[in-house]
């Protein structure tokens, strides 16, 4: 079979877009194909393209291949899918991959695991989440120089305004880009956008570089960048790819941090209330200062500014989590109870409520941004808490 075919098939099951056909053909090439390397570097390159609707604890998956270990034993003889048989003699490394496959029917590992002792009773969970809350979406304020304000997400596509010799546009994909005609103003107008809790926006600045702003944050820039530098100002999260120009570098300032680049990808969370402002760099370099000490950052780095002005550079970050609100998910590694609900708070604009202490529960793996707040609230649930959804309420039970 052609290596496209292959491909096709395997990307086309994960997907679960499989027709019966399809379904028999790539059962077909598993039981003909007597090379483990093969099928493994098949369903290895597959699978690390491939974005599954929650992303599982390496706990869970443990959980989840022992039970499918025990229904390959039971369903050995299965002529629905005969490579049920094969995949359960396959390297253990790989089995996240070829677990994908066996698990048809199973949408999301929390579904398999809400079968197990931790089922809840329905009728208890419609009650408690008869008031649904959806996600967030593309929603941000512009405000020009004027003090004009146009929101953005209600806003026709095409020219908005004019700031100077710059037009305003509003893009078919919905973002916001800038197009400068002739020389910059002498004056400086500067615009500032904000998005409101539940809300995330796209951008593209005078410049060309792209910035991504999570919710409850602002940004504010000139229309047209003049003089030495492009000098931006933030509040809460944003993400940049900055365009270089060594002759204008770019500058961020979030909250008494000064950021320093050339051309770089990087994430800048300045939230209040947050322990820390968290500059996090992912390509090219930077240099962040606090007005007293500085220091550059590589690649996987982490400067941390505290609240008692301490500058402290924490290397070998997971930057993937650190961006993956721009990608469309959270995502935890041992986030505590108030870190889980200060992001669903922000994203679903909800209110937290504790009945009684704070549990004390770990968190880890990841959740689409994209489902509503009842079916992210039951996953959580699988960490023995319970939640209940009154309008923009939710309350943490005991």
């Amino acid at each position: 079979m052609p290596p496209e075919r292959i491909k096709y098939l395997i990307t086309q099951y994960f997907n679960n877009t499989c027709t019966t056909g399809e379904r028999k053909e790539l059962a077909g090439w598993i039981s003909e194909t007597p090379d483990d390397e093969v099928l493994k570097e098949a369903f290895g390159e597959a699978w690390e393209k491939h974005v599954p609707a929650i992303l599982m604890p390496a706990e869970v998956s443990d959980r989840i291949m022992a039970s499918v270990f025990a229904a390959a034993d039971e369903q050995e003889e299965s002529a629905d899918h005969p490579w049920e048989k094969r995949v359960r003699y396959l390297p253990y490394k790989w089995w996240l991959a070829a677990a994908s496959i066996v698990l048809l029917g199973v949408s999301s590992w929390f579904l398999f695991i809400t079968k197990s002792q931790h089922q809840v009773a329905e009728s208890s969970i419609r009650e408690r989440y008869k008031n649904e809350v959806p996600p967030g979406g593309d929603r941000a304020t512009l405000t020009l120089a004027d003090g004009t304000t146009i929101a953005l997400d209600s806003a026709a596509n095409g020219l908005l305004t004019q700031q100077g010799n710059t037009k305003v546009m509003k893009l078919a994909n919905g973002q916001l880009a800038y197009d400068a005609e002739g020389p910059a103003s002498e004056k400086v107008l500067h615009n500032t956008i904000h998005t409101p809790r539940g809300g995330t926006y796209r951008l593209i600045l005078p410049d060309g570089t792209a910035v991504w702003l999570n919710a409850a944050s602002s940004i504010t820039y000139p229309a047209s960048f003049t003089g030495k530098e492009r000098s931006v100002t933030i509040t809460g999260e944003a993400y940049f790819e900055v365009t270089g120009n060594e002759n204008m570098p770019f500058r961020v300032n979030a909250g008494g941090v000064d950021i320093a680049v050339l051309g770089t990808s990087f994430n800048v969370n300045a939230y209040t209330g947050e322990a820390a402002i968290r500059t996090t760099l992912l390509e090219g370099a930077v240099k962040v200062s606090d007005g007293k000490t500085s220091s550059m950052l590589r690649p996987g780095q982490q400067a941390q500014l505290t609240a008692t002005g301490t500058l402290a550079v924490i290397d070998n970050v997971d930057t993937d989590e650190i961006v993956a609100w721009k990608n469309g998910y959270f995502q935890f590694t041992d986030a505590d109870m108030q870190e889980v609900m200060g992001k669903l708070e922000k994203w679903y604009d909800v209110q937290v409520i504790y009945e009684g202490d704070i549990p004390k529960r770990s968190f880890g793996g990841g959740i689409q941004r994209s489902l509503p707040l009842s079916k992210v609230l039951r996953i959580l649930e699988e960490n023995d808490v319970r939640f209940r959804i009154e309008g923009r309420n939710i309350t943490v039970l005991k």
